[in-house]
């Protein structure tokens, strides 16, 4: 049976449907009214522009507004977080942000110290504090932004 298709076996018969067919038969049922199904193209992942880049894959939000292709740079520093962010800018990127950061995790942690790396994004209970992702156990949490964590950047390729 290929990766593709589920098979159901219904009294001694066996059924086999395209996962797709069969989910896009359940989205169709369980839709709310007025709601409509689109199947946006996705373009392949885009070439890498330098030597140590690697891919980590895509996001795409529920609403559309955030679709983008994620590639980590080479290089790592270690500083606070302002100058983190300046840094990442200086090389042509960004700092992850969250979201970004566990798909790192989850897809690249070879490429990261079992230590914390700033993400992009400030902690919305305190001025003075950024997120974090943690390359040992996963977990997420705030520092202050003048502490000194290691950073790696990452650029955004449009999805069109």
């Amino acid at each position: 049976m290929p990766n593709d298709a589920v098979s159901i076996d219904i009294g001694g018969a066996k059924l086999t449907v395209a996962t797709n067919d069969l989910f896009r038969a359940w989205l169709e049922k369980n839709l709310p009214a007025g709601a409509e199904i689109t199947s946006p193209a996705i373009s392949a992942a885009p070439r890498l522009a330098a030597s140590g880049e690697h891919y980590v894959g895509m996001i795409a939000s529920a609403d559309g507004r955030k679709r983008h292709h994620i590639i980590l740079l080479p290089g790592e520093v270690t500083k606070n977080w302002n100058d983190a962010m300046a840094w990442a800018t200086s090389i042509g990127g960004d700092l992850p942000d969250r979201v970004e950061s566990a798909l790192l995790f989850f897809g690249l942690r070879d490429q990261f110290q079992k230590e914390a790396y700033w993400t992009n994004e400030q902690y919305a209970g305190h001025a003075e504090s950024a997120w974090c992702q943690t390359f040992g156990d996963g977990s997420q949490d705030y520092y202050l932004k003048s502490s000194k964590l290691r950073a790696r950047a990452v650029r955004r390729e449009p999805i069109r």
